[in-house]
C-alpha cells in the first residue's frame, strides 16, 4: 500500500512539473507578441488545461491515451509492477527538471515512455515492455513534429490568402483577438495529451495492486480497479488539476526558447501555430496515442516561419531541440534502468 500511495504523489507531482515545463507550449506564442502579459498568460492556459477534463469525459467519452500509457507495462508477466512505475516516475521528473533547468524544451511525455520501458526492461528483460506500442510512439517523435509543420504551412498559406485585402495594422489587432481563441485550444489539446499520460500510469498501479489481493473487496470503493475504462474520478480530477496548477507556476526558460528563437513571431503567425498545434494533438488524441506537445508546437513553429523563406527559421536551434528529443526516450530508459538496480539493491 506505501508503494502505491508514493505512485499516486508522484504522479501528481510529475503533473506539476510537467504543467510549468510545458507551459510555454501553448503561452509563449500569446505572451511573444503580446496579447497576454505571463501572469495572464499562464492563469488562461490552466484554467483551460481544466476544462480539457470535461472534455475527455462528457465529450469524447474516454481517456484513450491513459489506455495506451496504460499498456506500456506488461501487467500479466508475473513481476510486480509497481516498483517499475515507482522507478519510472523518479527518473521522468529528474529528466524534467534537468531539461527544464537548462531551458531544453524536451517532451514530459517522451521522458516518461522512455523511463517506464527502461525499468520494465531491467526488471524483467524485454518481455515486460510492450515493444510495439513504444516503437507506435517513438515513430511520432518525427511524426507528429512533421505533421504539425504541414499544418502550420498550409494554415498559415491558407489564412494570408484570406487576409490579403486587410491592412496591416489591423489585421495584427484582428490576429491578437483570436490568438486569445487559438491559445485556449492549444490550452485544452495540451490538457487532453498530457494529463492523460499520469492517470494511464496510475490505473496501472491500481489495477495491478488489486490483482495481487486475494479480495480487491476489501479496499475502499475508491482504490478498486480492473479495467481503466471503469477509472474513478478522483484520478482525472487529480492528474487534470496537477497540471493545471504547474501552468500556473510559469516556465519561462522554456518560453524563451519557444517564442522567438526558432522565428520571429508576428499576431497572424501566432494563430496560426497555435492553430495548427492543436488540430495535430487533437487528432494525436483520437488515434490514442500519446505524443510530445513540445514536439507538435514547435514543429508547427517551423512551419509558420518556413511560408515567409526557409532562412526565417533557425535551423541552428531546431537541430539542436531534435538532437535533445532523439536523447530523451534513450537517456530516460538508461536512467531508469540504473535507479532500478539502486533500489533493487537497496531495498530488496
Amino acid at each position: 500500500m506505501t508503494l502505491l500511495i508514493g505512485i499516486i504523489i508522484l504522479a501528481a507531482v510529475f503533473d506539476f512539473i510537467n504543467g510549468f515545463h510545458d507551459a510555454a507550449n501553448s503561452i509563449a506564442t500569446v505572451v511573444t507578441t503580446r496579447v497576454l502579459t505571463p501572469l495572464q498568460a499562464v492563469l488562461w492556459a490552466a484554467a483551460f488545461n481544466f476544462v480539457a477534463f470535461f472534455i475527455a469525459k462528457y465529450i469524447i467519452g474516454e481517456f484513450g491515451i491513459a489506455d495506451t500509457v496504460s499498456k506500456i507495462v506488461v501487467q500479466d508477466n508475473g513481476v510486480d509492477i509497481l516498483p517499475i512505475i515507482f522507478v519510472a516516475l523518479i527518473s521522468s521528473i529528474t529528466w524534467n527538471l534537468i531539461t527544464w533547468w537548462f531551458g531544453i524544451p524536451s517532451s514530459s511525455s517522451h521522458t516518461l515512455i522512455g523511463s517506464l520501458s527502461g525499468a520494465g526492461i531491467a526488471a524483467a528483460g524485454f518481455g515486460a515492455v510492450h515493444l510495439e506500442t513504444v516503437g507506435i510512439i517513438a515513430a511520432f517523435i518525427l511524426a507528429a513534429p512533421l505533421i504539425g509543420m504541414i499544418g502550420g504551412n498550409l494554415i498559415t498559406i491558407l489564412t494570408l490568402h484570406l487576409a490579403r485585402w486587410s491592412k496591416p495594422h489591423k489585421a495584427d489587432i484582428w490576429f491578437k483577438r483570436v490568438q486569445l481563441f487559438s491559445s485556449a485550444t492549444l490550452s485544452i489539446t495540451h490538457g487532453l495529451n498530457d494529463s492523460q499520460k499520469e492517470i494511464g500510469v496510475i490505473a496501472a498501479a491500481l489495477i495491478s495492486y488489486n490483482s495481487c489481493l486475494d479480495d480487491p473487496s476489501t479496499l475502499p470503493h475508491w482504490m478498486q480497479l480492473t479495467d481503466i475504462h471503469d477509472i474513478h474520478d478522483w484520478v482525472p480530477v487529480l492528474c487534470f488539476t496537477s497540471i493545471a496548477v504547474g501552468t500556473m507556476s510559469g516556465g519561462w526558460k522554456i518560453m524563451k526558447t519557444m517564442g522567438n528563437k526558432i522565428t520571429k513571431i508576428t499576431p497572424l503567425e501566432g494563430f496560426c501555430t497555435q492553430t495548427a498545434g492543436s488540430l495535430t494533438l487533437f487528432l494525436t488524441e483520437l488515434m490514442k496515442i500519446p505524443v510530445s506537445t513540445t514536439h507538435v508546437i514547435t514543429g508547427s513553429i517551423m512551419g509558420v516561419g518556413s511560408v515567409k523563406r526557409l532562412s526565417a527559421v533557425r535551423w541552428g536551434v531546431t537541430l539542436e531541440l531534435l538532437t535533445a528529443w532523439l536523447l530523451t526516450i534513450p537517456v530516460s530508459a538508461a536512467m531508469a534502468m540504473g535507479f532500478y538496480f539502486i533500489m533493487h539493491w537497496l531495498f530488496l
